[in-house]
């Protein structure tokens, strides 16, 4: 019972810091809208927007290094293995760095291509690219971020990624009022106050990267290990794959809604909206699950695996039944909080009904991925990825724009998240019979460190 209340205790801790760093995101978004929006030229406002969207593609893109970085940290951790704990950092940030050289080298390009698939008035995108100007050259201290939060995410301080995400956007804040309200920068200088508001994020987790413990001597030979980084590819590849196809999946969903009209569009972006807010209550459960099943595995305990899977299963489900039954018991006044158009709303509570199975499935999926992700079975999130994607979500989201049903378009996100819940819940059921099969019948045995 002691140990269970331990479980019980650690992943609520590791929860509830979570999803207080995960909350901080949109309220940065929400205030750089205000400033903006409050300009007396909107296109800074529209202009910032396409650029964002670069920005979100880029940045996902490499999100691997965050989730990669918690799992194979966590596993290490798990073996008591020190060094390699250390290890993990550096080459992740080592790769990190060289990813953001290419980002800087390449900027011209990326701008170019990047508008040129974006539509947008002549002075929306002369916004954007001053946005992006100043923006870019924040992507070392971003892709940085992303390793070191994740680093500490897979030693189970979440605490320090909640000092590090909380002293960026309010810096994020801060310096969007210096730059866009008193020194009228406009657009660029939006862009500019995220990019240095991430290098202060970057030296906030340096800083306490050397608070925690200090650092353990390493030779290059050991950071570019072989094996060690065949394996760090293999991963990062894989988890590459899952998440350009889960952000082009939305993307797909967003666009076939400007197909059935501008307000069915508006609806669906607010319904959206609100399966987003459930996604940051139920990362907060998922990103523990990825510290705590890497340190389990790594330690060969399955018992406290399979016990971490129901908890984080049952948190995922009750946060769903949360943001549900706030949905369902007051749509119009929650509506309304996003949206001052009643034409809209009025759409919305229609199709609100779908973000009941969206939410319910979308919940194990996301805990799930957490499973997996600290596991670092990144193959079995591809594939479950490919199949729910190509298989079930796109030839019913392409069936529902094309006869111009609504309906038929939520469906396919419905069925899209309860078919990444399904298979990645039977993957999981394997691999904890071969792991408890494993563990039983040889003790500790070693494995590689990705699947």
């Amino acid at each position: 019972m002691a140990d269970r209340d331990t479980l019980h205790t650690r992943f609520a801790r590791l929860t509830i810091i979570n999803i207080l760093s995960n909350v901080t995101v949109p309220l940065v978004g929400l205030v750089d809208t205000a400033m903006l929006g409050h300009l007396a030229d909107i296109r800074f406002l529209a202009g910032v927007a396409l650029g964002t969207i670069l920005f979100d593609y880029v940045y996902w893109s490499f999100g691997f290094l965050r989730m990669g970085t918690t799992g194979t940290t966590a596993q290490a951790l798990g073996r008591n293995d020190r060094r390699e704990v250390y290890l993990v950092l550096y080459r992740s940030l080592s790769l990190a760095i060289v990813i953001a050289a290419a980002i800087l080298a390449l900027q011209w390009p990326l701008r170019e291509l990047g508008f040129g698939l974006l539509s947008g008035e002549a002075g929306v995108e002369a916004a954007g690219r001053d946005y992006f100007d100043a923006r870019v050259w924040g992507a070392p201290a971003t892709l940085c971020n992303f390793v070191l939060m994740g680093w500490f995410l897979g030693r189970a301080e979440s605490r320090h990624v909640l000092v590090m995400t909380v002293v960026g956007n309010l810096g994020n804040i801060a310096l969007n009022y210096v730059f866009i309200v008193r020194m009228g920068l406009a657009a660029y200088g939006a862009g500019l106050a995220t990019s240095i508001a991430q290098y202060g994020m970057l030296a906030v987790g340096l800083a306490l990267f050397r608070l925690q413990g200090g650092a353990e001597r390493w030779v290059w030979r050991e950071v570019l290990d072989r094996p060690r980084l065949a394996s760090l590819f293999r991963l990062n590849r894989d988890i590459l794959i899952r998440t350009m196809l889960l952000v082009s999946s939305f993307a797909v969903f967003t666009n076939f809604s400007s197909l059935l009209g501008t307000a069915m569009l508006a609806a669906n972006s607010i319904l959206l909206r609100v399966f987003y807010l459930a996604a940051y209550l139920i990362d907060g459960a998922a990103f523990a699950c990825e510290s705590l099943a890497g340190i389990f595995y790594g330690r060969d305990d399955a018992a406290s695996l399979r016990r971490l899977i129901r908890v984080a299963v049952a948190s995922g489900l009750a946060f769903a039944t949360l943001v549900i039954g706030v949905l369902l018991a007051a749509p119009r006044p929650l509506l309304g909080l996003l949206t001052s158009h009643e034409d809209v709303v009025a759409i919305c509570i229609g199709y609100a009904p779908w973000l009941i199975p969206t939410v319910f499935f979308g919940s194990l999926a996301f805990i799930y991925d957490g499973v997996f992700l600290g596991l670092t079975r990144g193959r079995t999130l591809r594939n479950s990825m490919i199949f729910c994607t190509l298989v079930v979500f796109l030839p019913l989201a392409w069936i529902g724009a094309r006869i111009g049903n609504n309906h038929v378009l939520w469906a396919s996100m419905a069925l899209f998240m309860l078919a990444r819940a399904a298979t990645l819940w039977g993957a999981s059921v394997v691999f904890m019979k071969g792991f408890e099969r494993e563990t039983g019948q040889s003790g500790l045995v070693s494995r590689r460190i990705s699947g």
